[in-house]
């Protein structure tokens, strides 16, 4: 009776399975067109469609950054709530300056990380941007 139960849920496991993983077909929409062509087509998105693809990258990592800065302030908050409301016990209060070290350090390298990224960008895209216009251009 075991044996035939663990049979089933193996048969049923490798049929979901098969079900799930198999490929389908996908094809490729420029996604940017379509947002673009609306009414709402001033967001930086929209302007940075005819830049290069480092510009992209940029605006791409400078979110991602200031979306973990805001992160970073929002566990500092957190953290001194935390802080406030563990009324002496001490591990509450260790957690909640655990939590309060943890997101400066995280805001710290967050602000490190965007001029240091930036600055990679600007030496790829000059390279990126040189080494083109040099093969383009005819003598």
């Amino acid at each position: 009776m075991n044996r035939i139960i663990r049979n089933t849920l193996a048969i049923c496991g490798l049929t979901t399975l098969l079900i799930v993983a198999t490929p389908a077909p996908i094809y490729a929409i420029d996604a940017l067109e379509t947002a673009c062509s609306d009414t709402n087509n001033d967001s930086e998105v929209c302007k940075a469609k005819t830049d290069s693809a480092t510009e992209m990258i940029r605006i791409i990592i400078n979110t991602l950054l200031f979306v973990l800065a805001i992160i970073a302030v929002i566990m500092i908050i957190t953290g001194g709530l935390r802080y406030t409301t563990s009324n002496g016990d001490p591990s509450k209060t260790k957690a909640a300056k655990d939590t309060v070290l943890y997101a400066v350090i995280g805001l710290i390298v967050a602000v490190m990380a965007f001029p240091i990224v930036n600055f990679v960008i600007d030496r790829f895209g000059t390279t990126t941007t040189s080494t083109t216009e040099s093969t383009t251009k005819k003598p």
